[in-house]
């Protein structure tokens, strides 16, 4: 059996197919087929509005299945429309390529290979962004998208722009999209992260032609806005729902909060100082006057200062309903220090609740910011001292048994 015949019983196999996207590409895309068909012949186009000669390009090629429609739609949408075909026609998994020739045909080996070992996950072909070809509004436009991706998804990528990948496309296709153009690769990953999906790198080469014969249809200021846009839309989300979401499914469907707690304060890499630190932010971030958004703003800050997240979390549910009460209240009897003549007494009861912050905003403010510092130095001071005791209890140990 020929390597060709190799490959090509591995996408039938596996109900893989390439998918390629294409808009005025008519250059570059008869050679882009004609590489990728010594690997399969498993091979889509989807014509997205071109005006060129693509269209006769495609006919000349009897193996290809092709989609076609006018006009342009923008990328994402072609993605999108690709996979309804692929599902169509029974394929469960679509390595998209750029029909500009950027891509090697060769590398599609190495996303089947990874599939066979690794299992499901959007495969992203990471391109060497650091060789002197790469245009410099790529490389930096993927470093934001990288740093972007990290933030919403806590996954490290090299490469987050690449159009050279692999989707399970039998897993995505009950999941509803939202972009059209080029921000559509961020928004599928993104989401895809969120619903478990995993998403991994395998390295490629790429090939970027000189300037005078390039041909991009990504247009920088129109584009980077769209993307900026989504990834305000998608922090705001990871914030607000998904961190927040994923915490409470690890303590309460996988773990028992006190083994979560263990295992965060004796069972990770990080030192006693800023497992301590991480807890006293965390108190500190649960009683600070911003209800409604103290646990999204404590992660957020947690990620930026790299604090331990699940130990600033739980730390941070010091403000559960049980303890609002008294938080008020030794909020309240803290603001008199700084109220002089206008404090306001209070007494403590059950009835005490947000509604009685409004009678003196001013003195609970005061009174809260004094309390969020004093409790979080006491008990990041407590958690310390507590770490390293623990910390050479094993040490005594090894001592007596010596």
């Amino acid at each position: 059996m020929s390597n060709s015949a190799t490959w090509q019983a591995d996408f039938e196999k596996y109900k893989i197919c390439v998918l390629i996207p294409t808009y005025n590409n008519a250059g570059s895309i008869g050679q882009v087929v004609k590489d990728l068909s010594g690997y399969t012949t498993s091979i889509l186009i989807v014509n997205d509005g071109s005006t060129d000669a693509t269209a006769e390009l495609i006919a000349g090629f009897q193996f290809v299945k092709s989609l076609s429609y006018f006009p342009n739609r923008g990328k994402g949408w072609a993605v999108r429309q690709g996979f309804k075909f692929a599902l169509s026609l029974g394929y469960e998994y679509a390595i998209t390529i750029d029909s500009d020739g950027q891509h090697y045909a060769e590398d599609l080996t190495l996303f089947i290979n990874d599939l066979k070992t690794n299992g499901d996950a959007i495969i992203i072909g990471a391109r060497n962004m650091d060789q002197g070809s790469v245009p410099g509004k790529s490389s930096t436009g993927n470093k934001i998208s990288s740093f972007w991706f990290h933030v919403e998804t806590g996954i490290k990528m090299s490469d987050t722009q690449s159009g050279y990948r692999l989707y399970p496309i039998l897993r995505l296709s009950k999941m509803r999209w939202i972009t059209r153009k080029y921000e559509f690769e961020i928004e599928v990953m993104v989401r895809s992260s969120w619903d478990g999906i995993p998403v991994r790198s395998v390295p490629v080469k790429v090939y970027y032609a000189p300037k005078e014969e390039r041909v991009s249809h990504f247009r920088p200021f129109k584009d980077f806005t769209r993307i900026s846009i989504l990834n305000t839309i998608l922090v705001f989300i990871t914030f607000l729902w998904i961190k927040p979401r994923d915490f409470f499914r690890m303590v309460f469907q996988k773990k028992k909060l006190k083994e979560v707690l263990r295992n965060q304060l004796f069972n990770t890499g990080q030192s006693d100082t800023r497992k301590a630190f991480s807890i006293a932010f965390g108190v500190f971030m649960g009683i600070i006057p911003i209800w409604g958004f103290q646990l999204v703003t404590a992660i957020f800050l947690a990620m930026l200062l790299r604090l331990n997240k699940a130990l600033v979390i739980i730390a941070a549910n010091i403000s559960i309903p049980p303890m609002i009460p008294l938080i008020i209240f030794l909020s309240y009897k803290m603001g008199a220090w700084w109220m002089g003549d206008r404090v306001m007494t209070l007494s403590f009861s059950r009835n005490i609740n947000l509604e009685t912050i409004k009678a003196n905003l001013e003195q609970y403010i005061y009174g809260s910011i004094t309390l969020a510092i004093i409790a979080a130095l006491l008990t990041g001071l407590i958690a310390w001292i507590v770490l390293k005791i623990a910390g050479r209890a094993p040490s005594r140990q090894m001592v007596e048994k010596q």
